[in-house]
């Protein structure tokens, strides 16, 4: 089967074909946590841009708020390398704002 998806904010557009209907459901799943962000977890603006930064080989993957500068940053499996929004800190406790941070110059740390 194929399946015609539409981000949330109508500026991506996906055909995904699938065997199953759970194959359908994972394919839909995958791209919608990625692709279906639509504002700023810090300011609430829709313009976004997606980045990926390369840092000593290392690829860093986000979504960066042009009006305020936040971003949301995305880790990477293991195996299969599947992306995932960091919705967590490092002790598995939730971050403030979905997950969006945005550097502090006085604080010196994200906030």
């Amino acid at each position: 089967m194929k399946i015609n998806y539409t981000s949330r904010s109508g500026r991506i557009s996906v055909e995904l074909e699938a065997e199953t209907q759970r194959d359908a459901f994972q394919q839909l799943s995958d791209f919608q946590e990625i692709f279906d962000e639509v504002s700023c977890g810090k300011c609430a603006s829709e313009n976004l841009r997606f980045v990926v930064r390369t840092v000593d080989e290392n690829q860093f993957y986000e979504i960066r708020c042009l009006d305020c500068g936040a971003r949301l940053e995305f880790g990477s499996m293991k195996q299969g390398g599947r992306l995932f929004p960091r919705r967590k800190d490092k002790e598995g406790n939730w971050l403030p704002d979905n997950g969006w941070v945005k550097w502090d110059k006085e604080k010196g740390a994200l906030v």
